[in-house]
C-alpha cells in the first residue's frame, strides 16, 4: 500500500547535480541534456540550494553568465529517507513544490519529483 512507502522507497538515487561555482549557462545545458527541470546544488556533498529551469527563464538571458550560487534558491524544504510518502505529498501539495531533496546529515542522497510520486502511485496499484 502506498501509505506504507517512505522517501527512500520512491526517491531518485542517481541525481544530476550542479555546483554553486558552475555557470548558470552550464546548469541550463545540463538540465536540457538530462531532461530535468531542476538541479540540486551541492558543495562537497552538502546540499546548499536548488536551481530550476524556471529560475533561469525568469532571470533572463543576462543570468547565463552568473554563477549558480547567485541564482539558486537557498531556502529549501527537504525530507529524510524515512519520511512517509503522505507527508511528502502534503508538502508538495501545500507548497506547490515539484521536487524535494532527500538528505541524510545535510548530504544529498536522493530527490523526489512529481514524476516519482506518480510512478509510486501507479506501481502501488499492481
Amino acid at each position: 500500500m502506498i501509505e506504507k512507502l517512505h522517501a527512500q522507497d520512491i526517491m531518485i538515487q542517481e541525481v544530476h547535480v550542479t555546483s554553486p561555482t558552475d555557470l548558470v549557462a552550464a546548469a541550463k545545458l545540463k538540465m536540457m541534456r538530462c531532461n530535468v527541470g531542476g538541479l540540486p546544488v551541492v558543495d562537497e556533498k552538502q546540499l546548499v540550494g536548488i536551481i530550476t529551469h524556471r529560475d533561469v527563464l525568469l532571470a533572463g538571458g543576462e543570468s547565463l553568465g552568473l554563477k549558480v550560487g547567485d541564482l539558486m534558491s537557498k531556502d529549501l524544504q527537504v525530507v529524510e529517507k524515512d519520511t512517509p510518502i503522505m507527508i511528502i505529498t502534503r508538502i508538495m501539495a501545500d507548497k506547490g513544490f515539484q521536487r524535494i531533496p532527500v538528505v541524510e546529515g545535510g548530504n544529498l542522497v536522493g530527490l523526489i519529483t512529481q514524476s516519482s510520486l506518480i510512478r509510486a502511485l501507479a506501481d502501488s496499484g499492481e
